[in-house]
């Protein structure tokens, strides 16, 4: 059985074009790990908060990994690497509406993701759950 995508890109791609689409400027929230590279200068308290509209960045590519674009931050040019599991959210800076997203489930997701595809479990099936033969 084929595991499901984590619907997290899908969202931030659905946010970030609805700000476009409505001319207001995203933000995406981040939590800093060593999975993502970010201006260090720039984090507050583990979480930095970035503008990730158009007119603030270059390249910008939302895949199911990352986020990846380049911007400038005090006069100087920066490639910007945001792992898709430290996105803590995406909204608005005009409207504030937006999305939140739980990191723990994340991680959880993707740690489940990495054991299934080496075993597989026992599945209960209850006596309701159960096929009738019908003649």
């Amino acid at each position: 059985m084929k595991t499901l995508a984590p619907t997290t890109p899908y969202l931030i791609r659905a946010i970030y074009d609805w700000c476009c689409d409505t001319s207001q400027t995203p933000y995406v929230s981040v939590r800093v790990s060593g999975a993502s590279s970010v201006p260090l200068e720039h984090i507050r308290d583990g979480e930095i908060v970035l503008n990730i509209g158009t007119s603030a960045t270059i390249d910008l590519r939302i895949d199911n990994e990352a986020i990846t674009f380049s911007a400038r931050f005090d006069s100087v040019s920066r490639e910007i690497y945001i792992a898709i599991s430290d996105v803590k959210g995406i909204f608005s800076k005009e409207s504030g509406q937006g999305l939140g997203f739980n990191l723990d489930e994340a991680a959880e997701q993707k740690s489940s993701n990495s054991t299934e595809k080496g075993r597989t479990e026992p599945v209960n099936i209850s006596p309701k759950q159960r096929l009738k033969i019908v003649k």
